[in-house]
């Protein structure tokens, strides 16, 4: 049986740390915006999420 998480954000991908608070998903905290969206776009394929961005220097993975 192969258990999933859906519906809920899996990781959040930042230019900085201040703008992100505490949560239950892993942040990476990446200043260089060609490097950020790399690693989004990883993150994205290995754990079969969708990544959104928030326009403000910050990715969400989410899995729908």
């Amino acid at each position: 049986m192969k258990v999933q998480i859906s519906g809920e954000i899996m990781a959040v991908v930042a230019s900085r740390a201040e703008q992100v608070l505490a949560g239950g998903a892993p942040v990476f905290v990446e200043p260089d915006e060609a490097t950020r969206q790399r690693v989004a776009m990883f993150l994205g394929r290995i754990t079969d999420g969708m990544v959104h961005d928030l326009e403000n220097g910050v990715l969400i993975l989410v899995r729908h």
